[in-house]
């Protein structure tokens, strides 16, 4: 027999892991439900340190991911892990890689894994992740952490979402430190070089420290790391607690509740212009074609229908 929303809420806050797989599901599918379940758990979050993990493909993220989880457990704390993966272009489902390679933590109660599918949203996080978050805050996970697809610069999005942002790096970046501009770099409080028993890790600590050192940039730690063996984690994981207490300090808690708020009007916009019915957006729409408004009135107009 199903379970009713107030059930599913019951057992979340009674740490039951079959309603916390429950709550994800339909917060993730935006099914019935889903805005009682965030309005019922609303008052329980902003406790767990959300600590995102980013980066270019082959860097080893996945590998890092798994090991800081390890020390994490080693240090008695629970730990839920969202690893955004690619979607099928058959199923839209995601691959589930990220959750075999995790397979290590499957009978350890203090560790929820889950993957999402992308979905096609560039900024490398579904949707729906922010919300997922969200359940495993109110189950009362003490860090989430959550690895992004691995798309590159786009991946800026994991800066609203994260409290502590991770960037790791593959050794012999050579001319593409360079290249990096605005971005990805700049979302970063870590920047880690994993692989780096590669002779090349060396070399591209010290290209990143000059890139990230400066009158007019902001000062990021560069770290490195042999993810396989677990080597520089427990370092990883003393920095990325040292920034999460200051940032909890500096901001006294009010940080994450305004990227909630923000996330949540930005997705309850997007729904309003993604309905097909709303003929008064194709109105809108019309009149930019035939010059009788600008993009910033037709926004305003938005706004305003919104609100209503």
């Amino acid at each position: 027999m199903a379970l009713s929303i107030d059930d599913i809420i019951i057992g979340l806050r009674a740490g039951n892991r079959g309603s916390l797989a429950r709550a994800i599901t339909i917060v993730e599918n935006s099914g019935q439900g889903t805005d009682a379940i965030l309005r019922q758990i609303s008052d329980s979050l902003g406790r767990a340190t959300v600590v995102g993990f980013t980066g270019a493909p082959g860097a080893g993220k996945s590998t890092l991911v798994d090991a800081f989880v390890k020390e994490l457990r080693k240090r008695k704390k629970s730990v839920g892990v969202i690893a955004v993966d690619p979607s099928s272009p058959i199923s839209g489902g995601a691959v589930l890689g990220d959750r075999i390679r995790m397979s290590d933590h499957a009978t350890d109660d203090k560790v929820f894994v889950r993957s999402l599918a992308s979905r096609g949203h560039l900024g490398g996080l579904s949707r729906s992740a922010s919300h997922v978050i969200d359940v495993m805050d109110a189950f009362g996970k003490d860090f989430i952490v959550l690895e992004t697809v691995g798309a590159g610069q786009s991946e800026v999005e994991v800066a609203d979402i994260a409290d502590v942002k991770i960037v790791v790096c593959a050794p012999g970046l050579g001319d593409d430190v360079q290249a990096i501009k605005a971005g990805i770099l700049e979302i970063a409080d870590i920047l880690v070089v994993n692989k780096a028993d590669n002779p090349l890790a060396e070399r591209t600590a010290r290209q990143l420290e000059a890139r990230t050192t400066g009158e007019n940039t902001k000062k990021i730690s560069v770290l490195k790391t042999i993810a396989l063996d677990g080597i520089g984690v427990d370092i990883l994981t003393d920095k990325i607690e040292t920034i999460a207490l200051l940032a909890r300090s500096e901001l006294k808690g009010k940080d994450r509740p305004r990227k909630l708020l923000k996330t949540a009007a930005l997705e309850y916009l997007t729904s309003l212009l993604d309905d097909k019915s709303n003929t008064r957006f194709d109105e809108l729409a019309e009149k930019l074609v035939r010059g009788e408004t600008t993009f910033e009135q037709a926004a305003l107009e938005v706004l305003k229908l919104a609100s209503k």
